[in-house]
């Protein structure tokens, strides 16, 4: 069976990793990675690099976004992308093609194949982003596609809705969350050496823009550096860096400001890379933030999550969420409740056991699935 990766952002990259090991290593299978987005961007660290040290046979790459990203760049970056598609659609073939999540690239390349007929299986469907366009994107995705990998029965049930049938719909689990019981981190020492991380105690901070009313963007980027500026006082901040949104670059200067302002207690990580950023989750104090990370993985880090804002809103979520407005005093507030809490030892809501083999034996049944 020849299979193709959609992969636009060092994210979804992160969360395909175990299902791609093992279709990499199963001769039924024939895999090529189609790399697009911010993985052939400079400005996001070019992390088609780290794509290409993982040793597939076959890598496409697709260059189609734009520098800026404001509404107009982000509507022709999208434009671009189908463009780019309806090309390489016409020229490659494939039984099925895995797409994930909610990105605006992901859309764009999905929709181009429509007319094509390319057979899209959806990881991460049926999930609600109330403060994101990604919400928009990610239906676009289902509605596109013939398979759907789901995290939770309720996401199951939102893409039954949608589609009018539970047929193609397949409550797996998450994939990023794949051998997390068996997760080792990188040795501390070695860890905190090599990030230059200077004491024991850090927080893991991950901001991205709010793209549904995105011109508040400027205000709560500014609520985010006041926030984190006063939290640096006490305690090492790690910061992942935005991705490609929308005013995604406003968010980018507040943060390269704060570190100038505070570079004793400021480290900014362009792409941490999974085992990087699983450890840096794995030996952090708490994450602040919006990103889904906080809402998937970290409740299986024992780690209680600051999630500020609505990006997340409408998101299934486990007991380890501390919800919050942009509000610096209130961002503060709850990372100082959360300082006198012990681990969190309670489920992960997003969590089953060997997600990629069970989406393997589904494959390996073409008759009911293609």
């Amino acid at each position: 069976m020849k299979i193709g990766v959609l992969t636009s952002s060092r994210a979804d990259y992160g969360i395909y990793l175990p299902l791609l090991d093992n279709i990499k290593n199963d001769t039924y299978f024939e895999l090529e990675i189609i790399a697009f987005g911010t993985h052939v961007s400079k400005n996001h660290g070019h992390t088609i690099q780290e794509i290409q040290k993982d040793g597939y046979k076959v890598i496409h790459q697709i260059d189609t976004l734009l520098t800026d990203d404001n509404e107009t760049s982000i509507a022709k970056s999208y434009g671009l992308t189908t463009v780019a598609f309806a090309d390489f659609w016409s020229n490659n073939k494939y039984d099925l093609v895995f797409c994930l999540g909610d990105r605006f690239e992901m859309s764009a390349a999905v929709q181009a194949g429509i007319p094509f007929g390319v057979k899209f299986a959806h990881l991460h469907g049926g999930e609600t982003t109330l403060g994101a366009i990604d919400n928009v994107y990610r239906h676009q995705i289902t509605l596109a596609s013939k398979l759907h990998f789901v995290a939770t029965a309720c996401f199951a049930k939102k893409i039954s809705e949608l589609i009018g049938t539970t047929d193609t719909i397949y409550d797996v689990g998450s994939l990023s969350l794949d051998n997390i019981k068996s997760f080792q981190p990188i040795d501390k020492k070695e860890f905190y050496t090599k990030f230059n991380i200077p004491s024991d105690d850090f927080v893991l901070i991950t901001f991205h823009p709010e793209t549904v009313s995105s011109t508040n963007n400027y205000q709560f980027a500014q609520e985010m550096k006041i926030a984190l500026a006063s939290i640096s006082k006490n305690i090492f901040v790690v910061i992942t860096m935005p991705n490609a949104d929308t005013l995604g670059s406003f968010y980018r200067e507040r943060l390269l400001s704060l570190k100038e302002e505070n570079p004793k207690a400021i480290l900014l990580i362009e792409n941490f890379g999974k085992i990087n950023y699983f450890s840096a989750m794995y030996y952090c104090k708490l994450l602040i933030g919006n990103t889904s990370s906080g809402i998937i993985e970290a409740a299986s880090f024992e780690k209680y999550v600051v999630n500020v804002g609505d990006r997340q809103k409408g998101r299934l979520q486990s007991k380890n969420i501390f919800n919050c407005d942009f509000n610096s005093d209130e961002i503060v507030t709850k990372y100082k409740e959360i300082q006198k809490l012990a681990p969190y030892l309670g489920e992960n809501v997003y969590y089953k056991f060997d997600v990629a083999k069970t989406i393997i034996s589904i494959l390996k049944k073409p008759n009911e699935i293609l």
